[in-house]
């Protein structure tokens, strides 16, 4: 089984400036990424897709490759991923004439994620011999008790109240969970057959620390401060 990792990292990024590769705990933020990817050890090619030579060269230096830049036209705010990720494998199959079984897209601004986490939803997916598989975490608020929706006269309701499932507690509510943009799973034919992600598939639960997705400023700060303060990661 050959694995393919992906890290998309593109030099446009609108909230913070530069962030993939702005210091962190004394690295790069994609350091963080590419390190956890080689350490865990089960993935044959990591491989960075980038737009910018910066981006490219710090990749490198931390061990990832870069064989390629990416293309404009999917360097853009409405580039999807998945187009990102059916580029960048198809290039290594035609240009380099490698292939892979399985692909895994890690997000460089998920710098928290750890090995254990990768191998328990790689586990899963094979496990449950699944197309594609993504990571989530436990949601900080529920649409069932405590998050609300504002009608067209700006009043707000509970989110499922029209649908009669609201809940009298937390506790009672069902479980749901936030996407957490860190490992997502795919078979290769998977991957280049579908037009888009499909998220109707299992999932792999992440604890909520190791989840963060910096997206602002404040993310950033907040991850910095846990790293600076030593967090284990552990459950």
């Amino acid at each position: 089984m050959k694995v393919l990792g992906l890290i998309p990292a593109r030099g446009g990024s609108k909230g913070i400036a530069r962030k993939n590769i702005r210091p962190l705990g004394g690295k790069p933020l994609i350091a963080y990424t590419i390190e956890t990817a080689l350490q865990w050890g089960r993935i044959d090619d990591l491989i960075v897709s980038t737009d910018d030579d910066e981006i490219a060269k710090v990749a490198a230096s931390y061990g990832a490759r870069v064989p390629f830049r990416r293309p404009t036209h999917l360097a853009t705010d409405t580039a999807t991923a998945h187009d990102v990720l059916r580029h960048a494998t198809e290039y290594i199959e035609k240009y380099e004439g490698k292939s892979y079984e399985i692909v895994i897209r890690l997000d460089p601004t998920s710098p928290l994620r750890q090995e254990v986490d990768l191998e328990r939803a790689l586990e899963t997916f094979l496990d449950n011999d699944l197309e594609s598989l993504y990571s989530v975490c436990p949601a900080g608020k529920n649409p069932y008790f405590n998050m609300v929706e504002l009608d067209e006269r700006s009043v707000a309701h509970l989110c499922m109240e029209e649908k009669g499932t609201v809940f009298a507690s937390r506790q009672a509510s069902p479980a749901v969970y936030e996407m957490n943009s860190s490992i997502y799973i795919y078979r290769t034919e998977f991957l280049l057959r579908e037009p888009s992600f499909r998220y109707d598939t299992m999932v792999y639960v992440m604890p909520r620390l190791r989840s963060i997705d910096i997206d602002t400023e404040a993310d950033f700060l907040f991850v910095e401060f846990i790293i600076e303060k030593g967090f284990s990661g552990t459950e």
